[in-house]
């Protein structure tokens, strides 16, 4: 009992360790961190319930049960969310869309951050293999950005090759659902016609829940992975995309 006691403490304290190396030495694992901090947390707590059954074990016993429940249903939960995550994160870009809109991201100072990039990468190709479609940047300026993400793809984009005409601005969204919003609104404005096709270009761990906004926006987008190279920086995203997908399905915004 005493063995398994220190074996618990010493997982508890290498959790804590990771968690404070993801946090504080590495740019871009602060979802990982915390849930290093969380696993050992529950562990600390596993730890005082043996400790607590030698004084109540009945009253020991309930809390144990409850806990393990808990986290059960929680693992099933985050399990499912998951597996529709990683589906939309499969999705096959459709040709022929008369637009596309591509949600922001970091900019470090005038240049795209790594997701930006990529997401960058995956319009470009989608562009020059579409030569019809119109493509929405869209993000405004945030803290540590000299110019407005829409800027900033637009320059990266034209400087590519891509015709100026065919790439918008959309420069004052914040957040996922109003560059959806406002992207929508100037697409409506300037376009001929109601569009037809409109893909959309995110990260590939963002699709699912992006996909869900435009829904209750009305519309059916065509999803247009942006793949993550990194492949622990892929997986701190995937984590962290699944309370996030339940924020907004709870919570909205």
């Amino acid at each position: 009992m005493r063995i398994r006691h220190m074996i618990g403490w010493t997982f508890a304290g290498l959790f804590v360790c990771a968690g404070l190396l993801l946090r504080f030495a590495l740019y871009g694992y602060r979802f990982t961190a915390y849930l290093c901090f969380a696993i050992a947390a529950v562990l600390a707590v596993y730890q005082l319930l043996g400790w607590m059954a030698g004084h109540n074990k009945k009253a020991a016993k309930l809390i144990r049960l409850i806990l393990s429940t808990g986290i059960g249903l929680v693992l099933l939960t985050a399990m499912a969310t998951g597996i529709y995550v990683g589906q939309a994160a499969a999705s096959k870009a459709a040709p022929g869309c008369d637009y596309v809109i591509v949600l922001g991201a970091g900019v470090n100072g005038t240049q795209p951050s790594v997701i930006l990039r990529e997401r960058l990468e995956a319009t470009l190709t989608y562009l020059q293999e579409n030569p019809e479609t119109v493509c929405v940047v869209s993000g405004g300026q945030g803290a540590g950005e000299e110019i407005t993400e829409a800027q900033c793809m637009f320059e990266y984009l034209t400087a590519r090759g891509i015709a100026e005409e065919r790439v918008w601005m959309e420069e004052k969204a914040t957040t996922t659902v109003e560059n959806l919003t406002y992207s929508l609104e100037l697409i409506r404005s300037q376009g001929e016609k109601e569009p037809e096709q409109i893909g959309l270009v995110s990260s590939e761990f963002h699709l699912f829940r992006a996909s869900r906004m435009a829904k209750d926006l009305g519309i059916e987008a065509e999803l247009i992975p942006a793949k993550t190279r990194i492949g622990t920086l892929r997986m701190n995203y995937y984590l962290r995309e699944i309370p996030a997908v339940w924020y907004y399905l709870v919570f909205g915004g």
